[in-house]
């Protein structure tokens, strides 16, 4: 079935939610102790009530089963780090938050809107979880996780999601926010090192699935190739479920594009990989970062060398030395490898800025207990302003995009940057941009 594109749609609904977003950043809460003049009783969705002797419940909604499971265990990795590293030291033992300790609650959202509904409604029920980190696949939040958490009034952060879907005006859960980019970011910079010299590519074809995650960062590559010269040569879609690609492939060789994208997520981006190097030798690969896994170099095998993915520029993170000095040997130690995926940092950032928003507004009750009002919770991790995370600097929009200025990388297969990696795995083009430099 042909690709249909997606489209941005502005309303008057749009224009209202982000002043309502907005209006809500300036709402306040309770805060260090005195609470602020929060009424757990009265306030919007109440609070969390922790116990003396009660840990903090962080949530986690993370693909760990399955052909995608790398890219949520390693942002289980990452956020099992965070909490080690409460105390200042990577030292595997955890840390206390307020005089708490902090405990992760996981749930497997499975990469689809299925998994989305089955973790987002177990996490929604328990009254104890003070915010989701998650999802890792779009397609599990978009009107799946972020409603039925966004309606008990639960923060879901994430530090994978990178549909524009999610924090388009007309579409944004006001308990949503990430520190993953924009794909409207990362489809222009992969367009614009096709049309540039290292590919020189003049005319392209694309396949997408039927996620929102394919669907964003096709569009987006489709609308920036095109206004860069490009000629789009086919766009199809297929289901993430399928096996046999070839005649979708055939049918697009036809036009010999110089360029085939198809950034879909492991399983079916692997054997895309596979069959297309058999059936399109001439034209170059281009992949994305739900496809960039250590899983999709070993079961790709020699087809994924020359194949190219992009995804954040993991180099623009080693010029933090908190990064290369202290968390990457902080992972290899505690898991025995290298970063299975690329968003583990990001998913670091997200819970450092959950944490940061309850110390802001935590009713300290006088006995040892904590109240955490949620909607000052949300707040504060909206009003967040010029952060330093490992990823950058994080400054939350009213829509929910806190990566405004995001540095993406083009990585030649082997030389992903991925455990199994092999050769150079540095970036080959890197460009920064910000959401207001893109179509």
């Amino acid at each position: 079935m042909k690709h249909r594109r997606w489209f941005k749609a502005f309303a008057l609904l749009a224009v209202l939610s982000v002043v309502a977003a907005a209006c809500a950043n300036d709402s306040g809460g309770g805060g260090g102790g005195g609470g602020g003049g929060v009424d757990c009783a009265t306030v919007e969705f109440g609070c969390v009530e922790v116990g003396a002797d009660e840990a903090i419940n962080l949530g986690a909604a993370q693909v760990i089963s399955g052909a995608d499971a790398t890219l949520g265990q390693d942002q289980v990795n990452a956020l099992e780090l965070a909490l080690d590293h409460l105390d200042g030291t990577f030292d595997q033992k955890d840390g206390t938050l307020l005089d708490h300790p902090v405990k992760l609650t996981t749930e497997d959202e499975l990469c689809s809107a299925e998994g989305g509904q089955t973790a987002g409604t177990a996490l929604a029920a328990d009254a104890s979880i003070v915010a989701v980190i998650g999802t890792s696949c779009s397609s599990a939040a978009l009107g799946v996780a972020d409603k039925l958490l966004g309606d008990k009034g639960i923060l879901l952060i994430s530090g994978s999601n990178t549909s524009p879907a999610l924090t388009d005006p007309a579409l944004h859960n006001p308990f949503y926010a990430r520190t993953a980019h924009n794909d409207r970011i990362q489809g222009a910079i992969v367009a614009e090192f096709a049309l540039g010299a290292d590919l020189g590519a003049k005319t392209a074809a694309t396949i997408a699935d039927e996620s929102p995650y394919t669907q964003g960062l096709v569009g987006a590559f489709e609308a920036n190739f095109e206004a860069g010269g490009g000629t789009l040569t086919g766009s199809e879609q297929v289901d993430s479920e399928d096996t046999d690609f070839k005649p979708v492939l055939r049918s697009l060789a036809e036009q010999k594009p110089d360029v085939l994208y198809f950034p879909i997520f492991v399983a079916a981006c692997t054997l895309i990989i596979k069959q297309a190097a058999e059936i399109m030798p001439d034209t170059t690969l281009i992949v994305s970062d739900g496809c960039l896994s250590s899983d999709t170099l070993k079961n790709a095998g020699k087809a994924a060398d020359g194949v190219w993915a992009s995804s954040p520029d993991l180099s623009a993170f080693q010029t933090n030395e908190f990064y290369s000095g202290e968390f990457i040997p902080a992972y290899q130690a505690a898991f025995g490898s290298d970063p299975l995926s690329v968003f583990h940092a990001h998913a670091y950032d997200a819970a450092n800025v959950v944490f940061e928003a309850i110390k802001k507004v935590a009713i300290d009750n006088g006995d040892g207990s904590l109240s955490i009002p949620r909607q000052a919770l949300r707040d504060a991790v909206f009003a967040t302003s010029g952060y330093k995370g490992v990823t950058g600097t994080i400054t939350c929009l009213p829509t929910g995009d806190c990566a405004t200025d995001v540095t993406i990388g083009m990585f030649l297969g082997p030389g992903w940057p991925v455990e199994g990696g092999k050769g150079d795995t540095t970036a080959k083009y890197t460009d920064t941009k910000s959401l207001d430099d893109v179509l």
